[in-house]
């Protein structure tokens, strides 16, 4: 019994740490997101919609305080402003070449990249989390301590599952 109930003290907690890695990659993207807005801002003045998008996209995100979903949901819509800026920069040839915009995407890229790792790794260790909650004989002392299972990270936008095209 004393071991069942640790083992799912510990991937209940193996859960919160992958949550909180995650956390750290997102704070650091909000981080760059001011530069990068700043930056561009000095190339393009015709596009002030796509920036201010992007901030108050970039508000929603930080101040999301709700669980996993609320929180996933607000940085899925970070990110789907994102790339309309990302895509914006193909526009001012001047933009692109800046060593600074360069800079800066090159580091949210790595970003990007490190959150799709960190959302692997959380989805992972949730779904390992909810097969404990869910095999017997676990699942009678997860339901009687109230353990519950915790949800996936998933992409919610529907341009997020298309395959993006490639064209020379």
């Amino acid at each position: 019994m004393i071991g069942l109930y640790n083992g799912l003290v510990r991937a209940r907690n193996a859960v919160k740490n992958a949550w909180s890695q995650i956390d750290v990659q997102l704070k650091r993207r909000h981080d760059l997101i001011p530069n990068l807005v700043e930056t561009v801002k000095g190339y393009v003045t015709h596009e002030r919609g796509t920036l201010e998008a992007v901030v108050k996209a970039r508000q929603q995100a930080i101040s999301a305080t709700g669980g996993v979903e609320e929180r996933a949901k607000a940085e899925n819509a970070l990110t789907q402003t994102l790339r309309s800026l990302m895509a914006l920069a193909e526009a001012y040839p001047d933009l692109k070449a800046n060593q600074n915009f360069l800079s800066l995407q090159e580091e949210l890229t790595s970003t990007e990249n490190k959150i799709g790792f960190s959302r692997q790794f959380y989805n992972d260790t949730a779904m390992r989390y909810k097969n404990r909650i869910e095999i017997f004989p676990s699942n009678i002392f997860a339901n009687i301590f109230g353990f519950q299972p915790q949800p996936f990270f998933q992409l919610e936008a529907a341009g997020e599952r298309e395959v993006v095209q490639v064209k020379f």
